[in-house]
């Protein structure tokens, strides 16, 4: 098994490990595209833990954050970022310390784009730390979730461009990432508040939230209209359903759906696709 071969592999495998969700639909692609968005989503998901990391101190995250961010411009030097983890390494979750092997399976006629985008979410994420996350209006929220899930909207449609010239619009991309992400607040919303973070604009009720999720959620809907590749359509429909049906069950008093409604969520597309 060549180098590229076994770690696709273990992307898979750190998929399943730490995202469900968007394991599912990565490994219903076809080859090309599963590689590509497998890399694209370990990229991400590598500094997100820096952002969300319990451990680490304000000061530690935006160092992080903001250096791995210069390292993404141009060739990402891999020695380079193994020596800016190395104080860190005791603690740092093995996605975030195998950054470098999830660039470097990327397809070469894409990764710069996937490079872009996890460069300006680092940096975003770690002006967001300084902030302490302290939202107090809408724009803010929008700014925030803009960083944290609406720049996978645009990652992806840049992939989709690459891949077969596959057309999209970026504010909607952008709208189905916010809307993922608002679903994710609500249902994080006792967690965060115990750890002294609240992604709720100043006197907005969960009701607020809640219309706020649904009008991005219905964005996805629109954005995937322009979208003909039946591949591709299958990958947009199984997180935008189960974010719908977890917002359906959080409001109705749930605290998330289960592993049965999840599995019964997506057979249902599958049969229907």
């Amino acid at each position: 098994m060549n180098d590229v071969a076994r770690l696709e592999k273990e992307a898979m495998h750190m998929l399943k490990e730490t995202s469900r969700t968007f394991y599912i639909p990565i490994k219903l692609l076809k080859p090309t595209l599963r590689k590509t968005v497998a890399s694209a989503y370990l990229c991400m998901r590598a500094i997100d833990e820096i952002e969300d990391h319990e451990q680490l101190d304000s000061n530690s995250k935006q160092l992080l954050l903001r250096s791995t961010s210069e390292l993404l411009k141009g060739d990402f030097n891999k020695e380079a970022y193994k020596q800016l983890i190395k104080p860190y390494e005791a603690i740092l979750p093995e996605v975030t310390k195998r950054l470098g092997d999830w660039i470097y399976f990327c397809p070469k006629d894409i990764v710069d784009k996937v490079l872009e985008s996890t460069s300006i979410m680092a940096r975003g994420m770690a002006d967001w730390v300084e902030k302490n996350w302290n939202i107090k209006t809408k724009e803010d929220l929008d700014d925030y979730t803009y960083y944290v899930a609406g720049l996978v909207g645009v990652m992806l449609s840049d992939i989709w461009r690459w891949y077969d010239n596959t057309e999209t619009n970026k504010d909607l991309a952008i709208g189905y990432g916010r809307g993922l992400q608002a679903v994710n607040v609500l249902r994080n919303v006792d967690e965060d508040r115990e750890r002294g973070v609240q992604f709720f604009p100043d006197n907005w009720t969960r009701e607020d939230m809640f219309e706020y999720a649904s009008a991005n959620l219905a964005k996805a809907d629109e954005y995937m209209k322009s979208i003909k590749t039946k591949n591709i359509i299958l990958f947009c429909k199984i997180p935008l359903a189960l974010a719908n049906r977890t917002l359906h069950a959080l409001k109705m008093g749930k605290e998330k759906i289960s592993r049965q409604e999840v599995e019964a969520t997506v057979d249902d597309i599958l049969k229907n696709s």
